[in-house]
């Protein structure tokens, strides 16, 4: 790896000063001479990189110049100040005074000058702003020896003496141009001392300038290839050359050089999953690219040209770089080609989304079975995953044997590791993972009544048709979601759920109308889970007792009909039938009067205790069915044939079921502002922040009050926490949960 490579990744863009065109100032700003490390502190680390002249002198190469004749004293050579073995890469003033040019210069070390006995000041509280050696007083001067002969790597000494030296060094590349061996050298030199000192950000920026110059000086702009991480606010200068360069000679560009270009550009940030994701939003966006421009895209050729500048750290000087590189078109005033980027990377940034977020909850989970199936199809063959092949062969083992499979082993086969809890984000991400594979699971958390709890199953089932992506489900679907899963509750009430009752449900399911195929196949395996989970009343009790009676009475009925299809009525049937009109709020009399009209004769109906074991409605037993009755087939089917009405009924419901968004200024933010997110959000933020739990109930409530959308506000939620802070804010199953990791740190970011 190259040394500019580290740099462009540590560099980043709080850079203080840029190579840039002839247009712009020359001036720099003051360099800050605080030390980056305290001064007590030791220094533990040891140097990164040797420096040549600490090699040669301990290999006894380094040849001893007399520093009375001044001048620059070359890699390789030493002198020696004050008593100090100073080593080489420093201008020296010479003793007779002559070259007073080069004495005003700052770097220049005049041994003639006086030097306090000791050292000492590691803070570099002796030094201005821009340090000159001239300047500096009789302490920071002996500090100064002492950090050249100490090996120049001691991160105890502030920054403004390596400053002071790193001036020399940019004088002599760009000033005194030695031949292209010294320029490897001095380049080298630059390059380890910002992998030293690169935790300071003016080291950062200056450091890394030089180093972008030198490299395209010696290389005359011709080696670089495309990168990808932002060093500073304008255009490197590398890329301003090569790009430029293709713009001007008629070469498009292609995909790698676009994203470069459109990383360094300074007029665009990429958004989390692009970062989270990098290698896979490359892979991505060049496949993008390269489906639009299959012979890459056309630059336009700018009018302007672009004369790239070195301006100088010490202020001193500016070295023009064009006879080194050239004059190009200046591709900093093209906008074309980047919006072209822009939308290619926003379609490839939506499409990681939710591959993103899972890596956001698990850092190491790149390369795992669920990770590979929420990435987009198209990109399995570059990131594939040896495990896949096994992960298919048993979900078409666990479908052959019925399907149903405990939910945390089909967890545990796509994480790698048994969870403790089970999440509804888990399942949300294993029903995605498992439908790349066209396999369906039941159910789906975003779409059921409720999702399995830990120690419950699922249900694997194929998908038809090679779905590899579940759709949004239509209203039909959901209304007769709840019409299975109330005639399942009904069946489940005498312990054996019969062939006829369930013929009768996939009936419902087969004759709902505008259903999909893939939808049908789902509402099959919801009703084969209901068959082995029974649905919890209190879901009924939620979705239906805010009812008109006249709906209620009708799905009443058709509670009723469902519970009586197989012809004959259980008093275990009439008891849950019993517990279910009391969660809608009917009379549980019209249960009785119900039944008397479904009977296959037409006298009353009795209502017997035949044993005083078991309560609820009694009839007279017939020989052949002791504590049932046989129903009149006609009359029961007559009620199943309004179930296309009930479906109606329900899809109502749930059209109803999220509550209406009212206007903005009703809500009043309970917090100032959280970055990022609008007034109406912040607020529901700032209230949910209040408390670690909230249950379902209570927070569909909550959302309500501030007119959001339940699901969509959690997404928001958690879009903005991972964006912000890389974790999930708010937690879903078994109600809501705050991270409480995250909360303090959330509501330290309120402005």
């Amino acid at each position: 790896m190259k040394i500019s490579q580290l740099f462009r990744r540590r560099k980043g863009k709080d850079t203080n000063s840029t190579v840039n065109g002839s247009d712009n100032s020359s001036s720099a700003p003051p360099v800050s001479t605080q030390s980056s490390v305290e001064p007590e502190r030791e220094n533990r680390e040891a140097p990164v990189i040797a420096p040549l002249q600490t090699a040669l002198d301990s290999l006894g190469l380094a040849k001893t110049v007399n520093a009375d004749a001044g001048g620059w004293v070359p890699p390789g050579s030493t002198a020696v100040v004050k008593g100090r073995n100073i080593g080489g890469m420093v201008y020296l003033a010479p003793k007779n005074g002559q070259d007073g040019r080069r004495q005003m210069t700052k770097p220049v070390i005049d041994p003639s000058r006086r030097v306090a006995r000791a050292g000492g000041d590691f803070s570099g509280e002796g030094m201005p702003y821009w340090p000159g050696y001239a300047e500096i007083n009789l302490q920071a001067r002996a500090t100064y020896l002492d950090w050249l002969a100490s090996g120049r790597s001691d991160k105890r000494y502030s920054v403004g003496y390596v400053f002071l030296y790193f001036y020399g060094l940019e004088r002599r590349f760009f000033i005194d141009e030695p031949d292209d061996e010294e320029k490897r050298l001095l380049l080298a030199e630059v390059e380890r001392l910002l992998l030293v000192y690169g935790e300071n950000r003016s080291i950062r920026g200056y450091l890394g300038n030089f180093i972008e110059a030198a490299q395209a000086i010696l290389t005359g702009g011709d080696e670089t290839t495309p990168y990808y991480e932002r060093v500073g606010y304008d255009l490197p200068l590398d890329l301003r050359v090569a790009i430029g360069r293709m713009s001007q000679e008629g070469r498009p560009i292609s995909a790698d050089w676009l994203l470069s270009w459109y990383i360094n550009s300074g007029e665009y940030s990429l958004r989390t999953p692009a970062k989270r994701a990098f290698p896979e939003f490359r892979a991505f966006f060049t496949q993008l690219f390269d489906e639009r421009f299959p012979d890459g895209h056309r630059i336009p050729t700018s009018t302007r040209t672009f004369r790239a500048r070195y301006h100088a750290a010490s202020s001193e000087f500016s070295a023009d770089l064009s006879k080194h590189v050239g004059i190009w078109p200046d591709i900093s005033r093209i906008s074309g080609p980047l919006d072209v980027a822009n939308t290619i990377a926003a379609e490839a940034t939506a499409a990681l989304g939710k591959y993103s977020r899972f890596l956001g909850r698990n850092p190491n989970g790149r390369g795992t079975i669920e990770a590979l199936g929420l990435l987009p199809e198209r990109l399995w063959r570059v990131f594939p995953c040896a495990a896949l092949e096994d992960l298919r062969r048993w979900t078409e083992e666990v479908i052959g044997d019925g399907g149903l499979v405990p939910v945390a082993e089909v967890i545990e086969r796509l994480e790698n590791t048994h969870p403790e809890k089970i999440t509804k984000r888990q399942l949300t991400d294993a029903a995605d993972a498992l439908a790349h594979l066209s396999v369906g699971m039941a159910p789906d958390p975003r779409y059921a009544l409720r999702s399995p709890k830990q120690g419950e199953p699922v249900v694997l089932f194929q998908l038809p048709g090679g779905v590899t992506a579940l759709e949004a489900v239509s209203d039909r679907y959901r209304s007769i979601l709840i019409a299975v899963a109330i005639g399942s509750f009904i069946a489940h009430a005498d312990d054996a759920f019969a062939a006829t009752e369930r013929a009768g449900l996939v009936a419902t399911i087969d004759g709902g109308g505008d259903l999909s195929e893939s939808e049908v196949a789902r509402l099959r395996a919801n009703l084969d889970w209901m068959l082995a989970v029974p649905p919890d009343l209190s879901l009924f009790r939620r979705h239906l007792k805010d009812l008109p009676d006249a709906t209620v009475q009708e799905l009443g009925q058709f509670a009723l009909a469902l519970a009586t299809s197989d012809g004959v009525i259980s008093t275990k049937e009439v008891g849950a039938l019993e517990r279910l009109y009391q969660a809608m709020g009917l009379e549980q009399g019209g249960i009785y009067a119900a039944l008397h009209a479904l009977v296959s004769r037409d006298e009353p109906v009795t209502v017997l205790a035949p044993d005083k074991s078991e309560e609820g409605f009694g009839i007279p037993p017939r020989p052949d069915a002791v504590g049932s009755v046989t129903l009149n087939a006609e009359r029961v089917a007559s009620v199943m044939a309004n179930t296309e009405r009930v479906s109606a009924i329900l899809a109502e419901i749930f059209q109803d079921d999220e509550p209406e968004e009212v206007p903005a200024e009703v809500v009043e933010p309970t917090v100032a502002d959280f970055d990022g997110l609008d007034a109406k959000h912040a607020a529901f933020l700032g209230e949910l922040l209040l408390r670690s739990h909230w249950e379902e109930d209570e927070y569909r409530t909550l959302a309500s009050q501030f007119g959001l959308m339940p699901a969509g506000a959690i997404e928001t939620l958690n879009e903005w926490s991972l964006d912000h802070f890389d974790d999930l804010l708010i937690e879903e199953g078994q109600g809501y949960t705050v991270n409480q990791d995250l909360r303090a740190e959330v509501t330290a970011a309120v402005r």
